[in-house]
């Protein structure tokens, strides 16, 4: 699946990945590929993005939103 992760000032991350873990406000979560949409406000806490060399990206995060559809994960991060 493809990942964007943006922030107002800057793209912290775009590519492939196997694994998206989200700091939920209700809780946190995981996504794989072909997950169903959603959409979900983000609480303060790390997201973390598996690529496809199983190397983990951790960004801290103070909160935004995100969204889970045809494949892909937009996070617009604080």
């Amino acid at each position: 699946m493809f990942v964007e992760i943006l922030t107002p000032d800057k793209k912290l991350f775009s590519g492939e990945a196997e694994y998206v873990n989200i700091p939920g406000r209700s809780g946190g979560f995981g996504v794989l590929r072909n997950h169903a949409p959603i959409i979900s406000s983000l609480k303060a806490g790390d997201v973390k993005v598996r690529d496809m060399a199983k190397k983990e990206h951790v960004f801290a995060v103070k909160g935004g939103i995100m969204e889970v559809r045809n494949d892909k994960v937009i996070v617009l991060a604080e």
